[in-house]
């Protein structure tokens, strides 16, 4: 989502080895610190620092191109997630769990990328979604939005005018056995199960320069031993996106719907809906918000979150930040309000937090 574009946006040059080739070190580091109330059954409040994220999660991330002539060009990713208040590794403790891929890249016939790369869901969601991959964000909401990623993946992506496709296959979608939704333990490459933790995502979007739309389409199929309840291959876990957005002056709204449906010995379906707001207020404040809402169908458990967010530019890499947010949990829901922390079943919850994010 946002952390895609800013990943391919900053970086400075590190070497350059010849006219024709390149390699370009570029990163984030971003936290702060939050208050989070009613983080048990009990009601009871904590103070924390940033684990994961504030605005942006952290990285340091290599790319390198090569020129081969004629327009045609070969280039590598390898993009490392780390936790800024303890230094440990992101992404299921993967060296370069962010990206690790190499391909070729033609101005007509598009690109090829081989490895461990972003799907489509997330190329999709880059324009639409204003809060991106926050704290108080998505993610929240749905544990696999900041996790789009895919292994052992092959993918291909073109733009003709305005109008981009793309696809990605992965022969096996997460070899982490690290636990949690970055790493899910589905290795896949089974020559006795040809269907297990195979993956596949599709992409079609139209862009200008002041307004845009996007469709995806994204099917995980489980196997032997994985995470998130899918233990077969027999289980999906399909996400339809369909989202917008449009530009007047300073202002920018975008939104969108996600269509899940959860194809396992009990099936679910729900949808998640937002919509949100981005207003450069000055040339260094930036207003936002965004309203999220979760409907399970067949269910009461549901969950609305609203985010309002403030960034002062300190610079160009440099950014102070507070946020707000809320989320209101019915039923036996329990979704909190920022990511990694808990909630009380039924409980609703408040966040406050600020933080600095510097990029290089």
């Amino acid at each position: 989502m946002a952390a895609v574009s800013a990943g391919l946006a900053l970086g400075t040059v590190c070497a350059t080895a010849t006219a024709q080739s390149s390699v370009i070190i570029y990163g984030i580091i971003d936290t702060g610190v939050e208050y989070v109330n009613h983080t048990n059954a009990a009601g009871q409040g904590k103070l924390r620092t940033l684990p994961l994220t504030g605005l942006s999660p952290s990285r340091i991330g290599f790319r390198g191109t090569e020129d081969l002539g004629g327009g045609l060009r070969a280039f590598f990713n390898l993009e490392s997630g780390f936790v800024p208040t303890t230094g440990g590794m992101g992404q299921g403790n993967r060296l370069f769990g962010r990206q690790s891929n190499v391909g070729l890249s033609d101005p007509l016939y598009g690109t090829i990328t081989l490895g461990r790369q972003y799907n489509m869901t997330a190329i999709s969601m880059i324009a639409a979604d204003v809060m991106g991959p926050a704290n108080h964000g998505l993610s929240n909401m749905d544990s696999y939005l900041p996790n789009t990623r895919s292994d052992n993946a092959l993918g291909y992506m073109n733009k003709l005018g305005n109008t981009t496709v793309g696809a990605t296959y992965s022969f096996g979608r997460d070899t982490s056995t690290a636990g949690g939704p970055a790493a899910t333990s589905c290795a896949g490459e089974n020559a006795g199960d040809a269907q297990a933790c195979r993956q596949w995502t599709a992409l079609l979007k139209y862009d200008t320069t002041s307004w845009g739309v996007a469709t995806a389409y994204d099917t995980l199929r489980g196997g032997a031993g994985a995470g998130n309840l899918l233990t077969s291959s027999n289980y999906k876990d399909n996400r339809a996106s369909f989202n917008g957005w449009f530009k007047i002056g300073d202002l920018k709204i975008g939104g969108g719907l996600i269509a899940r449906h959860q194809q396992r010995a009990v099936s679910i379906n729900s949808n998640l809906y937002y919509v949100g707001a981005s207003y450069q207020w000055t040339p260094v404040w930036l207003l936002e918000g965004q309203l999220v809402h979760m409907d399970v169908k067949d269910s009461g458990d549901d969950s609305t979150l609203g985010t309002a967010r403030l960034i002062y530019a300190l610079s160009k890499r440099t950014n102070l930040y507070a946020s707000y947010a809320y989320i209101k949990n019915r039923g036996n829901a329990a979704i909190a309000v920022s990511s990694g922390n808990t909630v009380g079943v039924g409980q609703n919850q408040a966040s406050v937090m600020a933080g600095i994010r510097h990029t290089f």
